[in-house]
């Protein structure tokens, strides 16, 4: 009798022991659990630390449209510099033109001619279809995003920073677009493939998003009707080059860069896709200019003497638009904001555009003290 009690006991006994050890045990085990983490703590921090820092993000590629070398390469130089995972360079020069270390300083440039460029010639649909192979090279590179056409004389007045934040806020592109009202421009051999509800006039100075870059590069419609009905009118500085006109009072004056990107949009029903103007200044309004040579068909090419903080203040400071076509003022935004309306300036001359630069008026943000 006394053997069967004493047997519950040391069975009770025994589990309680069980129990201890067990609690121990995992007791131990969280303890070294802790001691390895903490030991693998700086590793895994460096590890995620690596991967965000070679994670690609998105780039705006730059488009420049130039005739032969890019004299202000080293103003874009200043400008790049530092930013080189957030960006990408295309030019287009003339056919067999070669950008190496004999025709430009600056090394986000080298190499960057696309390899197969035509001949452009202005107000020639040559021009439209640079842009076109200038959109195809940069659509290859999945992580361009936004896609950005520049001039040989453009430059940057803001800091790149800023001015990737002001292009990547938006979903949109801004593509300069207003319905065109003036007789001669519109060809109605164009109907019924282009409507004349659908033509549109504008900058060609654009920033598009993927979308619509695709959208151009695979245009199939609008493009060959520009190439037969969309050509400029015999100017009499022409005249040497292409027939006399028989009667140029009745010649469609149609300048395709001033009107395919905007009509193509519209044709394809992306117009509430764009914000409606552009990032690119371009002086214009000179009938008061007592220079002959700033009165004809282009903006103004600022010159040495030109080239003041006075001037790049001017620009920066613009914060509207008015389109008296449309009867509509277009205030500047970004991020909900009211917003510097342009980015970029046209045209510049090398002795003006570094002169911009030794003066440290461009790349400052909205508001720096280098803008006074």
């Amino acid at each position: 009798m006394s053997a069967m009690k004493r047997k519950p006991v040391q069975q009770k006994s025994q589990i309680r022991w069980k129990r201890k050890v067990l609690a121990a045990l995992l007791v131990l085990l969280c303890f070294a659990s802790l001691v390895l983490m903490e030991a693998q703590y700086p590793q895994v921090v460096s590890l995620s630390s690596l991967r965000h820092r070679f994670i690609v993000k998105p780039k705006i590629a730059f488009l420049f449209i130039a005739r032969n070398r890019l004299p202000l390469d080293m103003v874009w130089d200043a400008f790049f510099k530092g930013e080189e995972n957030r960006f990408s360079v295309y030019v287009h020069s003339r056919p067999g033109f070669l950008l190496n270390k004999g025709t430009t300083r600056s090394a986000y440039f080298l190499n960057r001619q696309v390899n197969d460029s035509i001949q452009v010639d202005w107000g020639e649909a040559t021009m439209i279809e640079a842009e076109r192979i200038l959109l195809r090279h940069a659509l290859t590179d999945p992580y361009n995003e936004r896609f950005v056409f520049v001039s040989d004389s453009c430059i940057p007045i803001y800091n790149f920073s800023y001015t990737y934040d002001y292009i990547m806020s938006t979903s949109t592109s801004f593509v300069d677009s207003f319905a065109d009202t003036k007789e001669g421009r519109y060809n109605p051999k164009m109907d019924p493939v282009i409507p004349v509800y659908n033509w549109r006039k504008g900058s060609q100075w654009v920033v598009l998003t993927r979308k619509h870059a695709g959208v151009v590069v695979n245009d199939t419609t609008v493009f060959p009707m520009f190439q037969q009905h969309c050509k400029r009118k015999s100017l009499p500085e022409f005249w040497r080059d292409r027939p006399f006109p028989a009667d140029p009072a009745k010649e469609h004056n149609c300048i395709p860069d001033e009107h395919y990107v905007q009509t193509l949009l519209a044709q394809e029903g992306f117009e509430g896709e764009i914000t409606p103007r552009s990032l690119t200044y371009s002086a214009w309004d000179l009938s008061a200019s007592k220079d002959r040579e700033r009165r004809g068909w282009h903006p103004v090419t600022y010159k040495f003497s030109d080239a003041t903080p006075v001037l790049i203040k001017s620009i920066k400071d613009i914060d509207n638009i008015n389109y008296e076509t449309e009867n509509r003022r277009e205030w500047c935004s970004s991020k909900g904001k009211p917003a510097p309306c342009f980015l970029f300036a046209r045209k510049f001359t090398r002795p003006a555009a570094l002169h911009l630069l030794n003066l440290s008026v461009l790349g400052a943000r909205r508001g720096a003290k280098s803008e006074t």
